[in-house]
């Protein structure tokens, strides 16, 4: 699957954006069994990792496919960005490790045959491609049966909002609560660093999609939801117009863990035919 336009302007974006060190693409070098598992399994769902295949998707940046292969996981990244998935490979030789990695569009996992993974932790990067039905099909195919599935986005109903919208009463919703393209106002990421300094880059093309386009588009394809997950904030003296505040109003960020149990689902409809 080559490319398309969409595709090529994110990795560009990507590429410009792991190359100024976004927080994301900051290889972790100082993980252990513990801060590991805290990492990529803070619930416990996913039980003992030892042997198991992960596909690290969309998620390169040396920090989940690190802690997975900590654990004792067969690791495999797919990342858009070159870059990205070069700071998996320094995780791997920071820790003696090995993590195959893998450059492509998640939309795109023919190169991985059927029933392959045990586990598919899917970073935060589905709100960078306009239809997640590929995606999630894709996933459904490389899955084993009871495989796990994890997947992050941003929060449909909040999104496109951020904490320069506060206008002294409210963060008020301006964008129509339908799939498409998000056009913000101002594209850049701020990027902080750690003496203090920040740097603005111009971010991806994203797009917004429905609880239900979430939610519906994982059940039609055997996934059964296990825990659903909101980032909020936990400081209630926050500014009015700060980060921490607008998570205490408007949760940014949703996540998923869904099993792919395709027999239950058959199981369910012919049970109501």
């Amino acid at each position: 699957m080559s490319l398309d336009e969409i595709a090529q302007y994110n990795k560009a974006r990507w590429e410009a954006l792991a190359q100024a060190r976004v927080p994301y693409s900051r290889p972790m070098l100082d993980l252990n069994a513990d801060t590991a598992r805290a990492l990529v399994d803070p619930y416990g769902w996913i039980g003992t990792l030892e042997g198991k295949d992960v596909l690290c998707l969309a998620g390169g940046g040396g920090q989940q496919s690190a802690a997975f292969a900590l654990l004792g996981s067969n690791v495999t990244v797919l990342d858009l960005s070159e870059t990205q998935l070069e700071r998996d490979r320094q995780a791997a030789a920071h820790y003696g490790l090995t993590i195959r990695t893998e450059h492509g569009d998640m939309r795109d996992l023919t190169r991985f045959a059927d029933r392959s993974f045990d586990v598919v932790w899917h970073a935060h990067s589905i709100g960078f491609i306009p239809d997640v039905r590929t995606v999630f099909a894709e996933v459904a195919r490389v899955l084993r049966p009871g495989g796990l599935y994890h997947m992050s986005c941003n929060n449909p109903y909040s999104a496109g909002l951020d904490e320069r919208d506060w206008n002294g009463e409210a963060y008020p919703l301006k964008h129509r609560y339908v799939d498409g393209e998000i056009h913000l106002e101002d594209d850049h990421w701020e990027i902080g660093y750690e003496d203090g300094t920040s740097a603005r880059v111009r971010g991806p093309r994203e797009f917004r999609h429905t609880m239900s386009t979430l939610l519906n588009g994982m059940a039609g394809l055997g996934f059964v939801l296990l825990s659903y997950w909101e980032d909020t904030g936990d400081d209630p003296d926050a500014e009015p117009g700060t980060w921490e505040h607008l998570k205490s109003i408007a949760p940014p960020f949703i996540g998923f863990w869904a099993g792919y149990r395709p027999d239950v689902f058959r199981q369910i409809v012919q049970a109501n035919q």
